[in-house]
């Protein structure tokens, strides 16, 4: 069962979560990926209390003009704090910088990075892209920089990419066996409900998680004190050119798990194994 909420914020904004899951379950905080709002969920809805945000300008959360990874970590810790504290966090694919900012900034009790995206204004990053994916990469920060010196027009093409356009990009783009997780009835019905939300406002949401994503990410990676797991598929060919090695050698103690046999969708498809290690 899905309860809605919404939380004040100074200045009179507001942050939309959800939980699903037994109210007495342990709390887990999950950040979705790229154009997706707290529709978005993970598992069978059995095993934790599942939060779901919002982030701001997605779906019912007041835009924030002046957003960056940190204040949207301010924004989560006010989430957190009525939550009772530092919880576990599971950021997927886009979400990854903001996982990291919430661990950054002490909210998160530990954090798992599922099929994270890279920082790909990472020169070293940014070297190990194929040709064609550094094509797109760099169409993305010409998109970006439109954004940075014409919002308006930003705002435009965000919203005529749209649900459908992500839709259709993220499965053309996606492994075979990936696809079929995403094509499943149930799936795709509540990916779309998410997708609904992450173009509300005009796209704005959107295009301010991928600014922030996209550009060299503002982070303190010394000050992430809890313990980090990176958890990528071994044909994950999407999120990260050499499965998040570089990534998770720059996060003090993190470890990487890379699962034989899975893709992109692995947040999906062992979602039960990535709960099981959030709660510990």
């Amino acid at each position: 069962m899905r309860v809605d909420h919404e939380l004040p914020l100074p200045g009179g904004r507001v942050l939309a979560w959800s939980e699903t899951g037994p109210g007495d379950g342990p709390p887990v905080l999950f950040l979705a990926g790229a154009a997706t709002g707290r529709s978005m969920v993970f598992g069978d809805g059995s095993r934790v209390r599942l939060v779901t945000v919002d982030r701001p300008g997605i779906g019912a959360s007041t835009p924030d003009p002046h957003r960056s990874a940190a204040s949207t970590a301010a924004d989560l810790a006010a989430l957190v704090t009525r939550l009772g504290g530092p919880v576990p966090v599971v950021a997927n694919s886009q979400a990854a910088v903001f996982g990291l900012a919430a661990a950054e900034h002490g909210i998160a009790s530990r954090l798992l990075l599922v099929s994270p995206a890279d920082e790909v204004d990472d020169p070293r990053v940014f070297a190990q892209l194929p040709g064609p994916v550094r094509d797109v990469v760099t169409q993305v920060r010409d998109v970006v920089t439109q954004v940075r010196e014409d919002p308006a027009a930003a705002r435009e093409f965000f919203a005529r990419l749209g649900p459908g356009g992500m839709e259709r990009m993220v499965l053309d783009g996606a492994d075979p066996a990936d696809r079929e997780v995403y094509q499943d009835p149930v799936f795709l019905a509540r990916y779309r409900a998410a997708l609904r939300e992450g173009f509300a406002n005009d796209g704005t949401g959107y295009a301010t998680d991928t600014i922030i994503a996209m550009s060299r990410w503002q982070l303190d990676w010394a000050a992430i004190r809890v313990p980090v797991q990176v958890w990528f598929g071994d044909r994950d060919r999407v999120h990260s050119p050499d499965l998040g090695a570089l990534l998770t050698s720059r996060i003090p103690g993190a470890r990487r798990h890379v699962v034989p046999g899975a893709g992109g969708a692995l947040l999906w498809t062992h979602a039960e194994e990535i709960l099981a290690a959030a709660i510990g």
